[in-house]
């Protein structure tokens, strides 16, 4: 009966001891398991940030871009894909007196090896009666080109107003006509096309 007894008493202790040591290795989970969540969650907020980072810098990609003609400092400046005319302008110094700032689309967004030519005034002749307002034709009627406003591009025949545009965004890109030849560069305007209007336009 003793024995028995003794037997009993061993598997009572045994037993206490294995609950005591379940229950606080239980307990000791409980921290770990928010550690985890705490760092998931930390982990989950910083992705946002990135990502938003990362689409800024994409958005404001280092371009270069070349400025031309009547500015202060004419030369290839370091701009970002954010930057408009204005901005490389600025950069260069500004516009000098003699810049026509009507030929140029100060608002537009620049892109990467893009010209940017800025016109001078064209010399007024007072005695053949040019003003301001007629600066753009000469005095036989030619049209020109790398002055023209779109109304006064449109009077060439073959030229509406999508052409017309076409003509004054390439010259504000890539700089004046050299030739008139250079028309053909630009889309929608062909060799017929040209043969149609080359006698009323001038350059320069």
């Amino acid at each position: 009966m003793l024995d028995l007894l003794k037997k009993s008493s061993f598997f009572i202790l045994i037993s206490i001891v294995i609950i005591f040591i379940f229950f606080f290795s239980k307990d000791e989970s409980i921290p770990k398991d928010e550690e985890l969540i705490s760092s998931a969650s930390t982990l989950n907020s910083e992705i946002p940030v990135k990502e938003v980072l990362n689409d800024s810098a994409s958005q404001q990609d280092t371009i270069f871009v070349d400025v031309k003609g009547a500015v202060e400092q004419p030369g290839v400046y370091e701009m970002t894909t954010e930057n408009r005319v204005k901005d490389v302008i600025e950069k260069a110094g500004g516009l000098t007196k003699d810049a026509d700032q009507s030929q140029v689309n100060l608002a537009q967004k620049v892109h990467d090896e893009m010209i940017i030519m800025v016109p001078e005034l064209p010399d007024l002749n007072v005695d053949s009666g040019q003003t301001a307002d007629t600066v753009s034709s000469n005095i036989d009627g030619k049209v020109r080109i790398n002055y023209a406003t779109q109304d006064e591009i449109e009077t060439l025949p073959g030229i509406g107003p999508s052409k017309a545009q076409a003509i004054i965004q390439h010259r504000e890109e890539f700089g004046l006509f050299q030739t008139v030849e250079d028309l053909l560069e630009i889309s929608g305007i062909g060799e017929k096309t040209l043969e149609n209007m080359k006698d009323n336009i001038q350059i320069p």
